[in-house]
């Protein structure tokens, strides 16, 4: 019996190693895929590496803005915190402003240019929305032509509009001032009634205005809340209030009547020469130790004395004619219109 040789069971091996061979295949395909995988993952690693210094740097950039942002923070204004003080001790204070500013304006005054109520109250009705300057300096040639209430109310609206331009919203005071003395004519005899009721019946005239006449016309107290007026005795704290009439009785009730027309006077000096909307000369303040809202203008002394104006400051008034008194202090009369 022959021998039957085992090797012939053998070329099983070279299949295995053709199995191997794409295996080995197989497997070099995917580690070449993955050495390509690896490889962008690596150069996805660089670049955000690369892409990290850049922020840093964008971010480091961006830093500074931060702290600048900080420092700048501490040059806004911190809101002033209120005076508390009882009702006795804010009426002591309020007093004493008022005596000391009597002090330094011992000379204050109407500063319209009036030799009688007519005139006055139709100066005053034209001061709105304009100085008393340019008042000053229009009324001459209006009371000129036009000298009593029969006269503006018989009056050409053209011609009284061409007068009064230079005080802006000339129509308007146009028709105020013709139906204002024409209810003079009609209904006080072509006088000006001595009445807050009656005045404020004026077309044109309110409690304001009223003030103004019944105080500088009739020697009878009121106080006059102008611009000036309400600024102040809301910075001294004397009132919170806006509205002008009830600023008007907020700051009455603090002073006895008789000082009232003086005491607004006073303010309204103090607000034009010193006490400006803008830019306070709190620096050459005399009531500065007095005043709650201290430090919000010019505080420098020196700085403060050239933001002076009128007489503090060696500039004309704002009236053509002023009292002796304002020209014995120093005051300059403003100049006519159309003047240098």
């Amino acid at each position: 019996m022959k021998r039957t040789k085992a090797t012939k069971s053998t070329p099983v091996k070279p299949v295995a190693k053709k199995a191997d061979q794409k295996v080995t295949a197989t497997t070099g395909k995917t580690t070449g895929v993955a050495k390509k995988a690896t490889g962008t993952i690596k150069k996805a690693a660089a670049a955000s590496k690369k892409a990290a210094p850049a922020k840093t740097a964008a971010a480091k950039k961006a830093a500074p803005a931060k702290t600048v942002a900080k420092k700048a923070a501490p040059a806004q204004a911190a809101p002033k915190k209120a005076v508390v003080e009882s009702h006795a001790a804010l009426v002591r204070r309020a007093r004493r402003i008022n005596r000391e500013l009597a002090e330094v304006y011992p000379y204050a005054h109407p500063e319209l240019d009036f030799e009688n109520p007519f005139q006055l109250v139709i100066a005053t009705v034209l001061s709105a929305q304009t100085t008393d300057l340019r008042v000053n300096q229009t009324t001459p040639g209006l009371f000129a032509k036009y000298p009593t209430p029969e006269d503006l109310a018989a009056a050409n609206p053209e011609e009284v509009e061409e007068i009064l331009r230079p005080t802006g919203f000339f129509r308007a005071k146009t028709k105020s001032v013709i139906g204002l003395s024409k209810a003079l004519v009609e209904d006080f005899g072509g006088e000006v009634p001595g009445r807050l009721e009656d005045l404020v019946k004026l077309p044109g005239v309110g409690r304001k205005t009223a003030f103004v006449v019944l105080g500088n016309a009739f020697g009878r107290p009121g106080i006059t809340v102008d611009t000036h007026f309400g600024r102040l005795v809301r910075r001294w704290q004397w009132t919170d209030e806006t509205d002008p009439d009830k600023v008007e009785a907020a700051v009455g009730a603090l002073f006895p009547k008789s000082e009232w027309t003086m005491l607004s006077h006073h303010v309204i000096f103090h607000g034009r020469r010193i006490c400006h909307a803008r830019k306070p000369a709190c620096g050459a303040c005399p009531i500065a130790p007095l005043c709650p809202a201290y430090g919000e203008g010019e505080t420098d002394p020196e700085k403060a004395r050239k933001l002076l104006k009128y007489e503090k400051g060696g500039f004309p008034g704002q009236r053509l004619n002023p009292p002796q008194s304002y020209l014995d202090a120093g005051g300059i009369p403003a100049p006519p219109l159309g003047a240098g």
